[in-house]
Parts: C-alpha cells; sequence; structure tokens
C-alpha cells in the first residue's frame, strides 16, 4: 500500500485518540449521577441535549473543517479536534465534584462538534490522499477496524482500571494521540492532474496556500456556501443517492446506539455484565468485518455491492432482535451484524470516488455533516416511538417495534443502495459538461 508509514502513524493516532475517548464512556452515567443528583432521567437528558447540540453544530464545522483541510493539509487541520479532546477528560481527570462535573460537561458539549466528526473525517481525507482508487475500500476499511479495535480495548481497560483512574489514563493518552500525531505524521503532497481539478475550486485561483498560516480573512474566505455544498451534492447521480443512504444509515446507527441498551434492558432485564458482553461481541465482529472482510471482498465485489450487503445485514440485524423471544438472540443477533459494519467504510469510499483531490475534505466534511444531522435527528424520531411501545398506551403489544423501525431504516437505505452505480471521476468527466481548469 502507498506511502504505508504514514498510514501507520495515521492508524496509531486514530486508535489512541478514539481509546481515550471511549474508556471513560462506561463510567460517564455513573460519574454524572454521582456529581448532580441519583436521578437516571435528569443524567439521561444531560446525555441527550449534549448528543443534539453536538450533532446540530457539526452539521455547520464539518464541511469548514473538510473544506480548510483541503486548503491548509490534514495534519494543520487535524490538530484542533484532538487538541480540543483532550481539554474535557482533564477537567475530570484533576476532580469529578459537581463544578468541574458541570464545566466538563459544557466543555464536552462544544468540543463535540469539532472532535466527534473531525478525526475520522480528516483521517479520511487523508487516506484518500494517500491511497489510489482501486485499494481506497481496504484502507478506509481497516480505518474502520482500528476504531472498533480501539473500542474493544477502551471497553476492556475500562472493566479493569478503577474508576479514579480511568480519566487519568484518558487524559495521558489523548495528549499522547495528539504529541505523536505532530511528531510523526507527515503532510503528503498531493500531485493534481488537470482532469481531477475539483468541481468547486475556481479557475482563476493560482497561489499555492498549503505551507501559509492560517488567517483569519483566509478562513472566512473559506467557508463553504450552503449552494456550494448543494452543488457538491448534486454533483453527480451517484453523490446524490449516496448522500441520501449516509443519512438513513445514520439514522439507524443512532437508533441502535441509542436504545438499543434500554431495550434489551426492558425486554430481558439486561444488567452492565449482560450490555458488556452484547457490546464487546458486536465490536470484535466490528474488527473482524473492517480489517478482515473489508480488504477481501472489497477489490472482489466493488464497494457498491458491501454497501448493499451491510445495509440489508443491518435490516436483518434489528429484525432479529425486535422479534428476540429468548434472551441468547441478541447475542446471536450481535453476531450475526458482523456484516453490517461494512456499510459506512463502503459509503465514505463511493463518495471520495466522486470528486477530486481537492474536494476530499469537503466531501468527506459534508457526509459527516449529513450523519451528525441524522445522528441529531434520531432520538426525536425513535425516542417517542421507542416509550410508546413500552407504556399502557401502545397502540398494539409490540415491545420491538421502535427496534424494527429502526431496521426499517437500514431498509431504506438498502433500497436506494442498490440503484449506485460507482463511475470513476475521470470516466465521468466534470459536472454539467463543464471544462477543466488548472488550479
Amino acid at each position: 500500500m502507498e506511502n504505508w508509514k504514514n498510514l501507520f502513524h495515521l492508524f496509531v493516532t486514530v486508535f489512541l485518540s478514539y481509546f481515550a475517548t471511549l474508556v471513560v464512556n462506561p463510567t460517564i452515567a455513573d460519574v454524572t449521577m454521582e456529581a448532580v443528583c441519583p436521578v437516571i432521567c435528569f443524567a439521561h437528558i444531560l446525555s441527550f441535549d449534549s448528543v443534539q447540540i453536538g450533532g446540530l453544530g457539526s452539521v455547520i464545522l464539518m464541511p469548514l473543517i473538510g473544506t480548510l483541510s483541503d486548503e491548509y493539509g490534514r495534519k494543520a487541520l487535524l490538530t484542533i479536534p484532538l487538541s480540543f479532546s483532550i481539554i474535557p477528560l482533564v477537567i475530570l481527570a484533576l476532580k469529578r465534584t459537581t463544578e468541574f462535573f458541570y464545566v466538563f460537561y459544557v466543555l464536552k458539549t462544544f468540543t463535540s462538534m469539532v472532535t466527534e466528526g473531525g478525526i475520522i473525517c480528516l483521517s479520511l481525507s487523508y487516506l484518500a490522499d494517500n491511497v489510489s482508487e482501486g485499494k481506497r475500500v481496504s484502507a478506509f476499511g481497516l480505518l474502520g477496524g482500528v476504531i472498533s479495535a480501539a473500542t474493544v480495548c477502551g471497553t476492556l481497560a475500562a472493566r479493569l482500571l478503577p474508576t479514579t483512574r480511568i480519566f487519568q489514563v484518558a487524559a495521558v493518552v489523548s495528549v499522547v494521540a495528539a504529541v505523536y500525531m505532530r511528531i510523526f505524521l507527515k503532510d503528503t503532497t498531493r500531485h493534481i492532474d488537470a482532469l481531477e481539478q475539483p468541481i468547486l475550486k475556481p479557475g482563476t485561483e493560482t497561489n499555492d496556500v498549503g505551507n501559509e498560516p492560517l488567517k483569519k480573512t483566509d478562513v472566512i474566505k473559506k467557508i463553504p456556501l450552503p449552494k456550494e455544498i448543494l452543488r457538491l451534492l448534486q454533483s453527480s447521480a451517484t453523490v446524490s443517492l449516496a448522500s441520501f443512504v449516509a443519512f438513513f444509515n445514520g439514522l439507524a446507527d443512532a437508533g441502535v446506539q441509542a436504545f438499543l441498551m434500554y431495550y434489551l434492558k426492558a425486554r430481558f432485564h439486561f444488567q452492565k455484565d449482560q450490555f458488556a458482553e452484547i457490546l464487546l461481541i458486536t465490536y470484535i465482529g466490528a474488527t473482524i468485518s473492517n480489517m478482515i472482510l473489508m480488504p477481501i471482498l472489497g477489490p472482489l465485489l466493488g464497494e457498491e455491492t458491501l454497501l448493499c450487503i451491510g445495509l440489508f445485514a443491518g435490516f436483518l440485524n434489528m429484525l432479529f432482535y425486535s422479534i428476540a423471544w429468548s434472551s441468547w438472540v441478541p447475542y446471536a443477533a450481535a453476531w450475526f451484524g458482523i456484516f453490517l459494519f461494512l456499510s459506512s467504510p463502503s459509503i465514505r469510499c463511493i463518495i471520495s470516488k466522486q470528486v477530486g483531490p481537492y474536494e476530499q475534505g469537503i466531501a468527506q466534511g459534508c457526509l459527516m455533516g449529513i450523519a451528525s444531522f441524522a445522528t441529531a435527528v434520531s432520538p426525536l424520531i425513535f425516542s417517542p416511538l421507542s416509550a410508546l411501545f413500552f407504556s399502557e398506551a401502545a397502540p398494539f403489544h409490540f415491545t420491538g417495534f421502535s427496534m424494527l423501525c429502526v431496521g426499517i431504516a437500514y431498509l431504506v437505505g438498502f433500497i436506494l443502495s442498490t440503484m449506485i452505480k460507482v463511475r470513476p471521476l475521470l470516466s465521468r468527466g466534470r459536472v454539467c459538461g463543464e471544462p477543466c481548469t488548472l488550479a
């Protein structure tokens, strides 16, 4: 694989960063209730508000970060989310009193607008810069596998470490990730062919600002306008369809993450140990899917076929969860969901092949913004639905109906994905027959 040393350093950076973030997740609920009050509903409201604000903020910031990375380099912009992710962890590493928790909560809410999607968005753009189109689906799958491996390791570490040490370890690892990236990761020079000039880059722009410092006026000029984002999303039928698929996939993924544990607790009275087992099975399967299946099946079947397989597997997975008749069924469904994790890397790979090198950042940023919007919208749809069918006022008795609806979101994405036909950028030419322009 091209530039394998750079990719290795990127993977190490992403692993350390996600490990630092995910190792604290199992303890957040307990820390919140201990610091604020022992009321589950209030703790859940705080978590819900944080996700909503962070998701809506990401819708605006992800295209901006992606655009700036196209101009100033991936490494310079990757420094921002990596640095921001350190701050909330340091707060709770110092103390976990009520005052410190509220400071953590505010900082976490606002930094998540940049950190939640920024690291993965910029990492995908970096991969697209360094990997040829034929190997890109494998590289994107490996990145997803690294994140899944970080999740598994973070979950295991959270079970072994005492709560008093978890945030200290997370803060140290987060600092190491940022320092490691600044020392070892190298920005690569993109040699742009005339046929690969960007859709959105003006033909009159001739200066190379890749190594210039970011100025306030420069940043303002580079803010992508809504019409530019819309133009990118409408640049081809493939990009438009992939954007809709990304929305429904993000809608379903957020529904699974937010409500599956509550459903299993209400349906089978699962406790912490059962939840941990389900999560470990799920993310071990994700690691296998992204690090083994994607590199093997990607070149053979193509990313559009893998996308269809992943989305249909998501539908079947939620169908089994919704009709689970025994406590062993969720465990079997978790293993079956190994194919579900083929979808996200496939969507990102499809998008990356439809734009030029100077547009990888904004394309991945727009895609991440769509996923963030879906994450913000998902609880508004599935939370009332789930509450209704667990109440006595349910129109009919089907406690797994909300999980089935999550599966239907996957199914809609699957139907749309069957219409996607990937055509390389060079074979389809410029948008609307526009002539190529030199940067």
